[in-house]
């Protein structure tokens, strides 16, 4: 019988196998090394006892969570649910507090099937407030400015970079972080509330960890995390306490539509529907008149709304029942943990119409007096008008929303007050435009502007004439709805869209420590400022006191020849606001106007404090009176 003799193997072959055997080891175990555990997340972070809604719903995230049984123990709240989607490492909790469940603390613990625990959440519920349920959003009565925070004031310059964020402070870059905080905000309240403002409207504060263009807000990674580079949540709580200690309401921005592609979400889906995804990138078309358009083709109206707002913006989708339930009690959750008075809710018919209208309802029936305002961009009242809660114009959708913005009005501000005036023309738009409310049906909830965060100042929109933009602010802050101001505009502080955003979101003159000038003071704006300023103080601080001028009747003339003229008035008193939008001086005709003046032949000129005679009137060219009839 023969044998195989092996053959003897030298050195150098041992080491080879060896060095063969030990690269596949480590390739197989190397992914085990470098595979960072999942930190264990619940979303909601807390919750509040005595809620009008008993139901909450958590979403859980961790390493294979979906594998294990949660457990909890605590009189009032019960499990009711468990969900699992397809991502292993979610898994969401249904949970029932009752109207019994005391303010407390108590352990999620979650166990594998041997019932050993694999990981424990100790969740809060909080004792609310009390008439929490009650407050009271903000209304007619007042008047926002609108903040961008990174451009606003740096209050804290050691949070100008933080660890684990990726893009830190350079203000040489119009688009970069410029290092405008809560703390700068904070610092700035009396300027504010001096000015005559009652509420202040945010562009996000949340946490944006993107590797660019983090500045703006819109693009969050957090939806339960103030951005680092602002302060902290308590932080943010503690300015809207010290807000309220001054009478400001508080408007928080969100954005439904969309998150930052560096959330956690993104790399890790709950489900593969929980974004709107193509085969390949596809961008929105930015039709938002397809919605309610009754022939608009299903491509185009899809494309509207799944359709991305930009490559770092996936878009979201709240066709999930299990997102748009997030989404909604983020916002609950906001409200209590801060203290807010409103929300500004980004982009609104982006969204899928019935989840927007499902969290505007939820909201209202937790707080009835509460206020939102929706992004609803649209050029015409009646393309805008569905998205309010009670339009003339019926369709099958109700939307629960309180306010929209006056997004016709805004297009008008642009044209009015830099044409010539004939027929159609000059500031007979405006007078257009406001004959067009009876699509809103009765009391219209509109906030009306002239500038914000997404196009050309005012003051460069009206290429740069003190006379024009007084005209408009006149307007802007005596006819109907909420006027809203944006940050620096009462500086005339000028830029243009097509420069880059960074152009129309300048820093605000004094919120740095080494600006050359402090425009936040008096002696700090140029002449030119400080009269653009006085102006807008003068007829905010006016305005605080006369009811006429918040849910008063308006009734307009016709203008003839540029002039304007329209009345508020309600059983406290009457307004009398003439705008001379023409190039020369014209005379007051009182007979044209006796309807409303009855008989009254003079009145006080709020803008400079002396009486004047309605027989002997002239109104100077491009010019405003607001006159208190007595």
């Amino acid at each position: 019988m023969n044998t195989l003799k092996k053959k003897p193997v030298s050195f150098c072959e041992i080491l080879k196998r060896s060095a063969i055997l030990f690269i596949f080891t480590f390739c197989s175990i190397a992914p085990l090394f470098a595979q960072k555990t999942i930190p264990l997340k619940v979303e909601p972070p807390s919750w509040w006892a005595g809620m009008n809604n008993p139901e909450l719903q958590l979403l859980v995230y961790g390493e294979n969570i979906s594998e294990t049984k949660p457990v909890l123990n605590y009189p009032g709240v019960s499990l009711m649910k468990t969900t699992k989607l397809e991502s292993a490492n979610y898994l969401f909790l249904d949970l029932r507090v009752d109207k019994t469940a005391k303010p407390g603390n108590f352990d999620i613990t979650f166990v594998n099937e041997k019932k050993k625990e694999v990981s424990n959440y100790n969740f809060q519920l909080f004792e609310r407030i009390k008439g929490s349920a009650n407050r009271q959003g903000f209304t007619s009565s007042d008047a926002i400015y609108l903040v961008m925070p990174d451009r606003f004031s740096n209050g804290n310059p050691g949070n100008d970079s933080v660890p684990g964020l990726s893009e830190g402070s350079d203000r040489s870059k119009p688009s970069g972080r410029h290092g405008g905080d809560i703390q700068g905000i904070e610092n700035h309240l009396d300027y504010i509330s001096e000015l005559g403002f009652t509420a202040v409207w945010f562009n996000p504060l949340l946490e944006n960890n993107m590797p660019a263009f983090s500045y703006h807000g819109y693009s969050i990674t957090d939806f339960y995390k103030v951005d680092g580079r602002y302060g902290s949540n308590q932080d943010y709580k503690n300015l809207v306490a010290s807000m309220h200690k001054k009478n400001l309401k508080v408007i928080m921005d969100m954005i439904f539509n969309h998150c930052g592609n560096k959330h956690y979400w993104i790399n890790d889906l709950p489900s593969q529907d929980w974004i709107n995804q193509f085969p390949e990138y596809t961008k929105s078309n930015f039709r938002a008149g397809t919605v309610f358009d009754p022939h608009a083709s299903d491509y185009d109206r899809n494309i509207f709304q799944k359709g991305w707002f930009d490559t770092m913006m996936p878009d979201l989708n709240q066709n999930n029942k299990y997102l748009s339930n997030y989404l909604i009690q983020n916002s609950i959750w906001w409200i209590e943990y801060a203290g807010l008075d409103g929300i500004r809710m980004d982009t609104y018919p982006y969204p899928e119409k019935e989840a927007m209208a499902d969290w505007a309802r939820r909201l209202r029936e937790e707080y009835p007096n509460f206020s939102m305002v929706g992004e609803a961009w649209l050029p015409q009242p009646a393309l805008v008008a569905p998205w309010s809660d009670n339009p003339a114009i019926k369709t099958d959708y109700k939307s629960y929303l309180p306010y929209v913005f006056d997004f016709p009005m805004y297009d008008g501000f642009r044209m009015a007050f830099n044409e010539k005036d004939s027929w159609g023309d000059g500031i007979v738009k405006m007078y257009d435009i406001l004959a067009q409310d009876y699509v809103y049906g009765e009391n219209p909830k509109i906030v009306i502007f002239a500038d914000n965060h997404d196009g050309d100042r005012i003051f460069t929109k009206l290429q740069e004439k003190m006379d024009r933009f007084k005209l408009a602010m006149t307007f802007l802050l005596t006819t109907r709805g909420v006027p809203q101001i944006y940050y620096g505009s009462e500086i005339v502080v000028t830029g243009y869209e097509n420069r880059g955003h960074g152009d129309i979101r300048k820093d605000f003159p004094g919120g740095w420590e080494n600006d050359a000038r402090d425009a936040f003071t008096q002696a700090g704006r140029t002449d030119p400022e400080n009269e653009a300023f006085n102006h807008i103080k003068t007829l905010l601080n006016y305005r605080k006191t006369k009811t006429a001028l918040h849910d008063g009747q308006l009734k307009h003339f016709i203008p003839v020849e540029g002039v304007y003229v329209y009345f508020r008035y309600d059983d406290a008193g009457t307004v009398m606001v003439i705008l001379n939008n023409s190039d020369q001086e014209r005379s007051f005709d009182q007979k044209r106007y006796a309807e409303m003046i009855k008989g009254v032949s003079s009145g006080k000129d709020v803008l400079t404090g002396k009486y004047i005679e309605f027989s002997t009137l002239k109104i100077p060219a491009k010019s405003s009176l607001v006159v208190e009839l007595k």
